[in-house]
Order: structure tokens, then C-alpha cells, then sequence
């Protein structure tokens, strides 16, 4: 048999599922090649064998008495370290919370285990997950498997480099400004950040997030295929009455005519030749399986979005992350507080009442965009993956990070679906597209994103050197 830990979630759980496989060789399978590979990329920064272990018994215990352990039966996932996780430490990637252990699971992770999920390990993330670079002072840094000269991506960096090389199908993160999207951008996989309210959140270990970070920040899946996004999705997006904010809502709309918007060029930003070509090639995919694709110069605007984002996410509370961000000392996190500093000192004191005035409007002209296209298909980035650690070389290189990000810091704002598709790569950096739907149109972006994918080649696990 294939190594089980080449295969995909849903392969996985239908062995198990079948008791062609049990869920403790699962377990053990997906140890061993976290054994084998984690030392050179450090994604998991914690991992209980003994624990994985008893989940898998678990499973197997209710597969002998004839019970239906869940869709995700024996599929093993890793945990981001700000998502609490009972017994483990919350760190979010700072040494001001080496010690906060969860009392109890978040809404997301409850889901997983209730659809039978194995969680294999915590996966890294950089100081406060401020950067889309992945190190702290607590964990240390984790590679990119495909190319250890790039960056994993972050802040989910270390579940997308574990999906990358084989620690586990599925991984879940969460997404303020690209945080899924673009570690599966540079790594080469599929990242999917759904709509806001889609997927319950709550953290008990920690106090209640501002007003603007609760509006905009989602938890969601990555994998190697669009599949076992849909399948994650799925499980992870189960009703949970902690989180407020959380609609239960079908994961189908309504049929919409298969109509996408390519924008190779946001708010007339410039992309990298290589970007614009992986972007014409989606489109020809989508041709392909039937979607009209519709190349527009002009949409709403990204960047009154962007903007929104950055008001919403640090016109609130900014004097308290600047004072932890010192206290911790990481060098990463400082220079993002001090590349955002000069705009937030100009924020006057009613900012955030503002951009919430603002954020009506623009949702409004997305949704008015919306009716006519079921997706948009825009860059992740402007650049392909960055050199690991650009954001450290100065002002200049924060500022190129900054800049190159517009497509994914924007749609955060008033709570759209964004999907990154994996479409090939150049020598070894990986490429990609993303795909913007209504919100909670998640299946339309996974509906376009399976159609590019069916038309590529497969995504291979990959052994970093």
C-alpha cells in the first residue's frame, strides 16, 4: 500500500471509515513521517505521541461497536498555536504566553475532533501571527519545504509547510490579511479562508479580541487538494453558540451563472510577469470546464478595502500590541509595529466608528459586483513567494511586502471567501491564483478552484532537503 501519508483526507478517512486501514496505523504513519521530515522544517513545534495515539483508539473503539466516528475518521490535522487546543500552551508565537494552557478546545478544534480528526501537533506561527514570514522567540523558525530560501508564508506558515511535506492532509489556521492564503500560496498547496462567520471562533485562554480583529479574522483549512478543503470546511464550520458571530447557514447557495471576473491587475497595481501568466492560465482552465471568464480592468476598489483592513485591525488597542510586541523582543514583530506605526500616529481618535461607516459602503459595491460575477480571479500576491525574511531588510523591504499584499489584506475588510489555488510553479518557487466570492459563497470558490486544479498536475508531498 502507498505510504498513508502520501494520501489526501478523504482517502484517508475512507480506509478507515471501510476498516481497511486503522486509525492507530494512521496515527503511527503520520508520527513517523513527522519524525522523519519536522527536523528539517520545524512546522510542529509540539507534538504528543502518546496522545495521538489515544485519539486513534478512539476511533477505532467506535468503528468494533458499529458507530460512525465522522467524515474526518482517522485524518490527521495539525493545530495552529494561537487556536487553543485543552493541555496545550496558547502561545501565539510569544514568549508573554510560553505558559497559557487551554482549559478547553476552540469551537474549530471541538468540530475536527467531532468529525474524527486526529490532532497530530501544533503548528508554528510568527510572534502575535503579525508577519507572512513564520519565526518567534519561542519556537524559532520554521522552512519552506519546497525551497528553503523562500518564505513558508505565514502567519499559518507551519501548517502549510506540515501539509507541504506530509505531516498530516489538513491543517488549520486562520486569516486577518492572507494568513491561510498565502503560506499555501509559498508552499505550493491549497488554503482556504472563509467567510466571516462561517467558521465559529473563540479562544477562553485569552481575553476578547477588539471590535475590528473580531470582524475580520476567520479560521479555516489548508490541504493539498480542494476536496479535503471542502471536507474541512465542512466539519470545521459546525455550529458552536460561543462564538456570537457564527451563522449557520447551508454550504451551497443558490445557482449562479458561471461567470468570472479575471483582474490581472488590481486598482492598477503592477504584477510580476510570472503571476500574470499563472493567472491567464487559470483562466484557461476555467474556459475549459465551461465558466465564462470576463477580464475587467476596473472593480471596486482594493484599496479603500486595504485601508478599512489596517484601520479596523490597528486603530484599536495599537499602544498595547506595540508595548507587548517590545516586551517580547522579536525583531519580526517589531518591524511590523514600526512599519504601520507612521499610519496608525495619523488615525484620528474616531477611527474605528469611521471605517466601520466606510466598510458598509464598500460591502455594498462588492455586492452589487457580485451579482453579476459568482467569482473573481485575481493575484494572491503581486510577487511570486518572497526571499525569507524580505520584511527585515529595512524600510524598503517592508514596504515592497506591504505593497505586493494588496489582494489579500483588502476582502478581509467586510468578510468575503478567498481561496488560493496552487497552478504550478517557476523552477522551485511555487505560483499560484486566488479566487474572491460572496460571502459565504465558499462553494463557488471551490467549485473554480477544483475546475483549475483538475487541469494541472496533482500536488506531490514534498521531501525537503
Amino acid at each position: 500500500m502507498t505510504e498513508l501519508w502520501k494520501m489526501t483526507a478523504s482517502q484517508l478517512a475512507g480506509l478507515v471509515r471501510a476498516r481497511e486501514v486503522s486509525a492507530r496505523e494512521v496515527a503511527q504513519d503520520a508520527l513517523q513521517r513527522l519524525d522523519a521530515v519536522n527536523p528539517k522544517i520545524n512546522a510542529i513545534v509540539e507534538c504528543r505521541p502518546d496522545h495521538v495515539r489515544c485519539q486513534a483508539d478512539r476511533i477505532d473503539a467506535l468503528l468494533a461497536q458499529g458507530h460512525d466516528p465522522g467524515p474526518l475518521a482517522g485524518v490527521p490535522v495539525t493545530v495552529k498555536i494561537n487556536a487553543d487546543e485543552a493541555g496545550f500552551a496558547t502561545t501565539n508565537g510569544t514568549r508573554l504566553q510560553r505558559d497559557l494552557v487551554a482549559a478547553r478546545n476552540s469551537p474549530a478544534v471541538d468540530n475536527l475532533l467531532h468529525a474524527g480528526a486526529l490532532l497530530v501537533g501544533r503548528s508554528n506561527s510568527p510572534t502575535f501571527a503579525l508577519r507572512w514570514f513564520t519565526s518567534n522567540l519561542v519556537h524559532g523558525k520554521t522552512v519552506n519545504p519546497r525551497d528553503p530560501r523562500l518564505t513558508p508564508g505565514g502567519s499559518s506558515g507551519g501548517g502549510a509547510a506540515a501539509v507541504a511535506a506530509g505531516i498530516g492532509p489538513i491543517a488549520l489556521g486562520s486569516d486577518i490579511g492572507g494568513s491561510l492564503r498565502y503560506p499555501a500560496y509559498a508552499c505550493g498547496i491549497q488554503g482556504l479562508r472563509p467567510s466571516f462567520g462561517r467558521v465559529p471562533a473563540y479562544n477562553a485562554s485569552s481575553p476578547e479580541r477588539g471590535i475590528g480583529p473580531q470582524l475580520m479574522s476567520s479560521t479555516g483549512p489548508m490541504a493539498r487538494s480542494v476536496e479535503d478543503l471542502r471536507l474541512a470546511l465542512a466539519a470545521m464550520s459546525m455550529t458552536d453558540i460561543r462564538d456570537p458571530w457564527h451563522v449557520s447557514l447551508a454550504l451551497a447557495g443558490k445557482p449562479m451563472p458561471r461567470r468570472v471576473a479575471l483582474c490581472v491587475r488590481p486598482d492598477g497595481i503592477d504584477v510580476a510577469a510570472e503571476v500574470e501568466s499563472a493567472l491567464r492560465d487559470a483562466a484557461r482552465r476555467l474556459e475549459d470546464a465551461g465558466w465564462t471568464v470576463v477580464e475587467v480592468e476596473q472593480t471596486p476598489s482594493l484599496q479603500a478595502l486595504a485601508d478599512i483592513q489596517q484601520q479596523l485591525w490597528l486603530g484599536d488597542g495599537f499602544a498595547n500590541l506595540s508595548d507587548a510586541v517590545e516586551r517580547d523582543g522579536d525583531p519580526g514583530a517589531r518591524a511590523v509595529v514600526d512599519g504601520v506605526r507612521g499610519a496608525v500616529e495619523k488615525m484620528p481618535p474616531d477611527i474605528v466608528a469611521s471605517a466601520l461607516l466606510r466598510r458598509a459602503t464598500e460591502a455594498r459595491r462588492w455586492s452589487l459586483f457580485f451579482e453579476y460575477y459568482a467569482v473573481m480571479l485575481l493575484p494572491v500576491s503581486t510577487e511570486l513567494p518572497f526571499p525569507d525574511d524580505l520584511d527585515l531588510q529595512g524600510s524598503a523591504g517592508f514596504q515592497r511586502v506591504w505593497d505586493a499584499q494588496l489582494p489579500m489584506r483588502a476582502f478581509p475588510a467586510i468578510g468575503l471567501p478567498g481561496l488560493a489555488v496552487t497552478t504550478g510553479s517557476v523552477g522551485t518557487t511555487p505560483v499560484g491564483v486566488q479566487l474572491v466570492a460572496p460571502r459565504f459563497r465558499e462553494d463557488l470558490c471551490l467549485d473554480a478552484g477544483a475546475d483549475i486544479e483538475a487541469r494541472g498536475a496533482p500536488i506531490p508531498v514534498v521531501d525537503p532537503s
